[in-house]
Formats: C-alpha cells, structure tokens, sequence
C-alpha cells in the first residue's frame, strides 16, 4: 500500500453474486465492522437489514408535506372567500367544504410529490459531484455486473490490512483499499 493509514477512506471487496455479498455483510458485522456500505446494479433484497439500516424517514416527510398542502389549501380558499373578499354570489354560503375538495386535493398531492423528491435527495445527501468510493480502481462494475462491500475507515482503531485480510476470508474476488 503507498498510501499512509490515515489517507485510507475505506476498504473495498469485490463479490461475484448477490448472495456472497449480503453474507459478507453480515459477517463484517459479527467481525465488528459498522460503517458499511454495499453497492450493487440492483436492489437486493435483504441488504437494508444487514447493512443495520432502519425504516426510512421519507414516508414522514411526504405525510407531513401532504397535511400542509391540504391545510394551506383549506385556510386559503377559506379566507379568501370569507374573510377576505366575501361575495354572496347566487345564495351560496361564503365558504363550502365540498368546493373546495379538488384545489386541496391538487395542493395536497404537489406539496407531498415535493416532499418526496426534496426529502428523497436531502436524505440521500444529494447531490455529491464526488466521493472517495470514485477512487476504486473497478468502480464501474458496480453499475455492470459486481456487487461492492465497501468497510469505512472508522476511528483510530480501523486497520486497512486486518479489513483486507477479513475481505479475502469472505470470499472477495478483488479487495483495495481506497484513499480519501
């Protein structure tokens, strides 16, 4: 390794199946691992669960845009109807609920679809031009046909050599690791 230990970001293993990389999770897991990150073509199903991921946040995000939507809606068809610019216009009350059902529905569903495209990105951290993840020498498989475990440094007591070691026992066709 030419790179000093405090220059690595993290150690990269390379698996050929999608099977081989969620048990490879799961064992630098046990080995202690917790800042793991896996990259892959496709979603692979159960991956969240072994990378320790919870329950997204965005479903919160979006329910929360849609009440305001359709609160904003309400309040605004409400006052300007009856507060603001009253007119009695064939005997109709100045505001009914039953009119106003569409231009709600319309607000609630554009403030919740911002929501989630605003919330997906914030939570993703989006948009990053760059990442030391780039500076893998076969990146580019990981949108082809390679399935990625990438071990970030953590801490002082992180050791490239024992992570890379730890990769080749998990059965890791190719493994780096990655300066930052």
């Amino acid at each position: 390794m030419n790179t000093k230990p405090d220059e690595i970001y993290a150690v990269i293993g390379e698996f050929e199946t999608p099977e081989a990389l969620v048990e490879a999770v799961w064992a630098a897991r046990r080995e202690g691992y917790r800042k793991l990150d896996a990259l892959s073509p496709f979603p692979i199903h159960g991956i969240d669960e072994a990378l320790g991921h919870g329950r997204s946040r965005l479903g919160f995000i979006v329910a929360a845009m849609g009440v305001i939507g359709a609160t904003a809606a309400l309040l605004l068809q409400w006052w300007t109807g009856a507060v603001d610019y009253p007119l009695v216009i064939g005997g109709k009350p100045f505001f009914a609920f039953e009119f106003s059902i569409p231009i709600t529905f319309e607000l609630t569903v554009l403030l919740a679809a911002f929501g989630a495209v605003f919330g997906m990105l914030a939570l993703n951290g989006l948009p990053r031009l760059y990442h030391p993840v780039f500076n893998y020498a076969r990146i580019r498989g990981a949108s082809d046909d390679k399935f990625l475990l990438v071990m970030e440094r953590s801490g002082d007591s992180f050791r490239a050599e024992d992570a890379l070691r730890l990769m080749k026992e998990l059965g890791a066709a190719h493994a780096e690791a990655v300066p930052a």
